[in-house]
């Protein structure tokens, strides 16, 4: 998408962040480190205007060693 601001055209990209589980975390609902993922890239996409959040991926409770496709 691109958005004309002052005669001068930005473009705007569509972003989606993704978080995974740390094995240190064990069995918690929502475990910390992703919690804190998700709060360290709506930081960083709320400083960047030319990153419009649409969406974010979770994979908490699955780790990189499990081959169980997350939809």
């Amino acid at each position: 998408m691109v958005i004309t601001m002052n005669n001068t055209a930005e473009q705007i990209w569509n972003t989606c962040g993704y978080v995974r589980l740390s094995r240190e975390d064990g069995d918690k609902e929502e475990s910390n480190s992703v919690t804190g993922q998700k709060d360290l890239i709506r930081d960083y996409l709320s400083r960047c205007p030319e990153l419009r959040e649409c969406g974010m991926k979770v994979d908490d409770g699955y780790t990189g060693s499990n081959f169980v496709e997350v939809r």
